[in-house]
């Protein structure tokens, strides 16, 4: 027997911002076969939250600032509102779900970022990842769906970026099953060209990635995404995937895939 396939898909605000292409992407993602784990960030719906409850949105470098207010506003959205929104649709489309924080089942355990060069408040940088109550689940068919929110063991709630939540739980459940990741946003791909949708580098490995940095084809945004791929082909996960969510469900789809 070889190990099963475990699909780890990574969903953010392109598409849970748009309620149709949500629901859409639920379904899709309720046919797929095999075991399945999706990760998804917050989008615009903490930010607009903060607004009405009047609660400063504080940004250094394009990322934001947790402080205690907003820490609040963060777990009641992420954890709460859009979690069990994307449970109750996935139940919807029969396929059973439960929704996850780090703090659940003690699976993503974070420290508190370092505060220099920048203190970014209540943001976790991840330590630890329990696999053992995610594989019981798994295994009984049942899919997780995790929230870009972790804990640090003492009882403090932490903000973690989604799509390092993401290349960790595929990493440490490479151990278990062939796990392949998919980083689902707004483009076809990591581009040539930023203008031009079908200038998709197809293929990116641990060997051309710094050539593709040093000529800044990959910048900004996309740094972040791409180390987070690196780590987790270097890290024993099969391949990583960069594009839009209909790679997952089309194989005729452009797409960038990370290997060795």
């Amino acid at each position: 027997m070889g190990m099963k396939t475990l699909k780890v898909i990574k969903i953010g605000g392109d598409i849970i911002d748009d309620n149709e292409a949500l629901l859409g992407f639920l379904k899709d993602f309720s046919n797929l076969k095999g075991p399945k784990l999706l990760v998804h960030g917050g989008g615009k719906s903490a930010t607009d939250l903060a607004k009405k409850m009047g609660v400063e949105v504080k940004m250094i470098d394009g990322r934001r600032i947790t402080d205690v207010h907003t820490l609040d506003i963060i777990v009641m959205m992420y954890a709460g509102k859009i979690n069990k929104y994307i449970v109750a649709n996935l139940q919807a489309n029969q396929c059973n779900a439960i929704g996850f924080s780090g703090a659940d089942g003690n699976s993503i355990i974070s420290t508190k970022r370092p505060t220099t060069p920048v203190d970014f408040g209540f943001a976790g940088d991840v330590t630890q990842v329990n696999t053992e109550v995610l594989e019981l689940l798994i295994n009984q068919n049942i899919t997780p769906v995790f929230c870009a929110i972790t804990h640090d063991k003492n009882g403090q709630l932490l903000n973690t970026n989604a799509d390092t939540i993401a290349s960790e739980l595929a990493i440490a459940l490479a151990k278990t099953y062939q796990t392949e990741l998919y980083y689902c946003f707004e483009k076809s791909g990591v581009l040539r060209d930023i203008n031009d949708e079908f200038s998709v580098i197809e293929s990116i490995t641990p060997d051309n990635v710094q050539e593709l940095i040093q000529n800044k084809i990959i910048s900004d945004g996309m740094l972040p995404k791409i180390k987070n791929s690196i780590n987790a082909v270097n890290h024993k996960v099969n391949k990583v995937c960069i594009g839009k969510s209909e790679m997952i469900f089309n194989p005729f789809t452009y797409f960038t895939s990370i290997t060795k």
